[in-house]
């Protein structure tokens, strides 16, 4: 009987959503539409891609540099001839010749020691690109979490739209009822005025009520890319059995955790990155030039160079990186803290729900026997018109609370899975294909060039996202 009220009270507000439907919409039909066609996860995902490319870029300074250049110029000599001043004056130029020369010129480089830089900022790139991909989690978190909110949103108001009218009809027949015991002399005509005022209050509720279902429908339409149909029931969502198992796995699995982890990595790569260019560079130059008149040259050679004083830019770089490293550790620390708190918040907000699913279902029936039992007594003249609206004011108010906290209760579980990390659409089985945050790295990891076969392929991938 716990929650025979609630749903039976729910599933009334529904009525007029689910009649004539074929199939009701499900949480996760709507959660898999979202995911789909979520314009904040498709923007994630390309900087995710973007961050991918910087590894690409960095491993390319490992490669040999090949490059060409051409260039023409043309030169002329003049003198200036006249007999006289005047003539001189007339400027009368003429050309003794003109010079053209032309060159073109192949040039290859490579990077063949650099103190190791490149190396530490590539290992810190990948890092970025795994912190990336925990934030693109944390972002389908928040967006399949704000469905959630949404879809129970829709539900809720629904429900109190249709507790609304059911008391509408109510105090319909009441204020009918005080008019006909008015005509013969049962009451008086204030009795009549307080039915009256109750149902114009009722009426005023209803338009409030109404306009938040209006308000709960655009936010589901914001958030799921679609209005919605009629909705199914849900279910409560499979959550750990108690606190302390919720917190140890959302401290090895929740994104954020993961991520601040990531980004330690990243601070402690760039420090050595930042001490590395201290460091002497080694490179290799070659090139091959013709000019206009078919001669050609050669050049092939090594360059040594190292910086000996940069004004104190070295070594500030490093004492940077170090600062971000222990802001890194902070955050980490402040993550853990944040996380174990949000989840302890879950779990509070369904230990209260649940209470008060047992409280309201028992106000619930309470109410319902006192409002049977002071409408029979009104009609005997024992009870007043007033005494009998209150108590269908407080035997709403007991339906509405009820159905309230067992909504929050069903809510209260996906707030727990969103705060262990859980609440993704490969957790939750979605019918879904599940965004892969490696294939594109692996398809960029090499840094591939645009002629090659793995080059083309990049090319038609995109292409179609951009579609």
């Amino acid at each position: 009987m716990r929650r025979f009220w609630g749903s039976l009270i729910l599933g009334a507000g529904l009525a007029a959503a689910l009649a004539g439907a074929t199939r009701a919409e499900t949480l996760a039909d709507a959660l898999a539409y979202g995911y789909e066609n979520s314009g904040l996860l498709e923007q994630n995902r390309a900087l995710l891609r973007a961050a991918d490319e910087g590894s690409a870029q960095l491993l390319a300074t490992l490669r040999p540099i090949i490059s060409w250049s051409a260039n023409t110029s043309a030169a002329s000599s003049s003198s200036i001839r006249g007999l006289n001043a005047a003539e001189r004056r007339a400027n009368d130029i003429e050309f003794d010749n003109i010079n053209l020369s032309a060159q073109a010129t192949l040039s290859a480089s490579l990077l063949l020691y650099d103190g190791g830089q490149t190396r530490y900022s590539l290992d810190s790139q990948k890092a970025l690109v795994l912190s990336t991909r925990e934030q693109l989690r944390q972002v389908e978190l928040q967006v399949l979490q704000r469905i959630v909110d949404a879809y129970l949103g829709v539900q809720r108001a629904a429900a109190f739209v249709e507790l609304r009218r059911n008391n509408l009809r109510l105090i319909t027949q009441e204020l009918q009822a005080a008019r006909d015991r008015f005509e013969v002399g049962e009451i008086t005509r204030t009795d009549v005025s307080l039915a009256e005022a109750q149902l114009a209050s009722a009426r005023s509720a209803l338009a409030a009520n109404e306009g938040d279902l209006v308000q709960a429908q655009a936010e589901f339409r914001a958030a799921v890319g679609r209005a919605p149909g009629s909705l199914a029931t849900v279910p409560d969502a499979r959550i750990p059995g108690s606190l302390e198992e919720a917190q140890a796995i959302a401290r090895r699995e929740h994104p954020a955790i993961l991520q601040a982890q990531h980004s330690i990595s990243v601070a402690e790569l760039n420090i050595a990155a930042a001490e590395a260019a201290k460091r002497p560079t080694l490179s290799l130059g070659s090139s091959i030039s013709i000019d206009n008149e078919f001669e050609d040259s050669e050049s092939i050679g090594l360059s040594l160079d190292q910086t000996l004083y940069s004004g104190g830019r070295v070594e500030s770089r490093v004492r940077e990186a170090k600062a971000r490293r222990d802001a890194a550790r902070a955050a980490l620390l402040n993550s853990s803290r944040t996380i174990d708190r949000n989840v302890a918040n879950a779990y509070a907000l369904l230990q209260v729900a649940r209470a008060s699913i047992e409280a309201s279902g028992r106000e619930v029936r309470a109410a319902q026997v006192a409002f049977d039992g002071l409408r029979e007594e009104a009609q005997l003249g024992a009870r007043t018109t007033l005494d009998v609206l209150n108590a269908e004011q407080d035997l709403l108010d007991a339906r509405a609370t009820l159905v309230s906290a067992q909504i929050d209760e069903t809510l209260a579980t996906y707030v727990v899975l969103s705060a262990i990390g859980r609440l993704t659409a490969e957790q939750l089985g979605l019918p879904v294909q599940v965004y892969d945050p490696t294939a594109y790295y692996n398809l960029v990891r090499n840094a591939p060039s645009g002629s090659s076969e793995q080059g083309r392929a990049l090319d038609r991938v995109l292409e179609a996202i951009g579609r």
